[in-house]
């Protein structure tokens, strides 16, 4: 059956969210942004103190690092969709718990559903572990995963997952960044590929 929900349905329901204890010390819910209709997004972990205080996510140093790798590859945030797993931001900047990435993951499967993304980069473990168990892909961590390409058949199409480190690992860890941007090559490469078969498709 096609999904008919909307990025704008799906933004009202989290909005309302109760389904974790996080609603109660969250400033912001933080559902994502960007195209959608998307052929990449991003997705991380749960959103950061910036990110809760604007209800926008990656929008701190490390969003600002990634909002650079994008422009970088010759697009800006508003061409890609951005957001998180969780919607709301853990106290503290803590790790997500098992139960509230149970209860809030699936309103990011379902923006997935809604844009059919032909590139999906997770941005750290948290974001690939999740990514990876759900498209039934064997996640062996981020240092041995990122970089590579994965494919899933979603959305009647061939999909492709990578991941990569999170830029705030790469703030954290300068020695990171070549891994970064030659990783941010890679899905340039990516979507010249998905573009050169659309532009034959076409003619």
């Amino acid at each position: 059956m096609e999904n008919t929900e909307s990025l704008e349905d799906i933004e009202a329901e989290i909005r309302k969210c109760k389904k974790c204890e996080l609603w109660k010390t969250k400033t912001n819910y933080v559902p994502g942004e960007g195209n959608p209709r998307a052929t990449l997004v991003f997705i991380g972990e749960a959103p950061g103190k910036e990110e809760d205080r604007q209800g926008r996510p990656f929008v701190g140093n490390a969003g600002k690092l990634l909002t650079e790798m994008i422009e970088k590859i010759g697009l800006r945030r508003e061409d890609v969709f951005i957001g998180n797993v969780l919607k709301c931001r853990p106290p503290n900047n803590r790790d997500p718990l098992p139960e509230e990435v149970e209860a809030c993951s699936m309103y990011l499967i379902r923006q997935l559903d809604a844009i059919k993304p032909s590139i999906i980069a997770c941005l750290g473990r948290y974001s690939a572990s999740f990514l990876f168990n759900y498209f039934n892909i064997e996640f062996r961590g981020i240092g041995r995963e990122r970089g590579r390409v994965k494919e899933v058949e979603r959305w009647g199409k061939k999909v492709k997952l990578v991941a990569l480190y999170h830029p705030a690992a790469v703030l954290y860890r300068p020695q990171l960044r070549e891994n970064l941007e030659k990783d941010f090559r890679m899905i340039s490469g990516l979507l010249a590929q998905k573009n050169h078969t659309l532009f034959d498709f076409m003619e």
